[in-house]
């Protein structure tokens, strides 16, 4: 059994998945991040690869991108300061990146790697279900990862069902269309909510986008099993001098 198996075995309400930009806000933070996400409460780290051109991503989590890259952050960095994290981070961490890369990289190469580091799965928002089902997945399942697909309020019962059954661990529900980090009525989703869960899919789902604080968190764990902070934790880190406070504040701000 998976991380992520157990972790919605053991706790299947308002689970929480922070997003984290690997390289950010110094090229040595990652691990300290890590530590910290555990120890505030996180049940599961997204770690974000940076890459020059996010499509998914809006302007924070760009900027944290853009900053990680000029510190020096790269798959092969990261994989580097990964070495060993298992000794104290039990809780699942997942590699959250885009396809040019990890192609450049390698994409069985990053797998194994991944695996071999101690990441639990990958989320990649451009890598299509036709790729995946007929070229990548393979690596993915040889290497014992979980892969998470996005579902957005405009797609479809029958695609969502098909991008279920392809998943393992979550159902990551994008609450909108647009990118990360856009204020958005968490009340507007709430329909689309309740529409996958009366789907009764095999994976739990996790709402993502817009989840910025106690009453959004909330609002979408009303409705989901959890939900996935980004851009409100990367604007907390900007300017911290502690890390480790700073997360601890934030986190107790969302889940006391």
């Amino acid at each position: 059994m998976s991380r992520l198996q157990q972790l919605f075995q053991q706790k299947s309400k308002r689970v929480l998945n922070v997003y984290c930009t690997a390289g950010y806000p110094g090229l040595d933070s990652t691990a300290e991040v890590l530590d910290a996400l555990q120890a505030a409460g996180a049940d599961i780290v997204e770690l974000g690869m940076p890459y020059s051109d996010p499509l998914a991503d809006g302007p924070v989590i760009q900027h944290s991108s853009t900053v990680a890259l000029q510190n020096g952050m790269t798959i092969q960095t990261l994989f580097k300061q990964l070495q060993g994290f298992r000794s104290s981070i039990r809780i699942p961490v997942l590699l959250m990146g885009y396809m040019n890369p990890v192609l450049q990289y390698g994409f069985e190469k990053f797998c194994a790697n991944a695996a071999a580091a101690g990441a639990d799965g990958l989320i990649i928002p451009d890598l299509p279900e036709y790729e995946f089902e007929t070229e990548y997945g393979k690596f993915i399942k040889k290497h014992g990862l979980d892969f998470i697909f996005l579902v957005t309020p405009e797609t479809s019962e029958e695609r969502v069902r098909r991008l279920d059954k392809l998943s393992s661990g979550f159902l990551y529900a994008v609450t909108s269309s647009s990118t990360t980090g856009r204020d958005k009525n968490i009340h507007d989703v709430v329909s689309y909510l309740e529409r996958l869960k009366d789907y009764q899919l095999k994976n739990p789902v996790l709402a993502g986008f817009g989840i910025k604080d106690k009453q959004t968190f909330e609002a979408a764990c009303m409705h989901a099993s959890g939900a996935i902070i980004g851009s409100a934790y990367i604007k907390a880190l900007e300017h911290t001098k502690d890390i480790n406070q700073t997360t601890q504040l934030f986190l107790n701000a969302i889940l006391k």
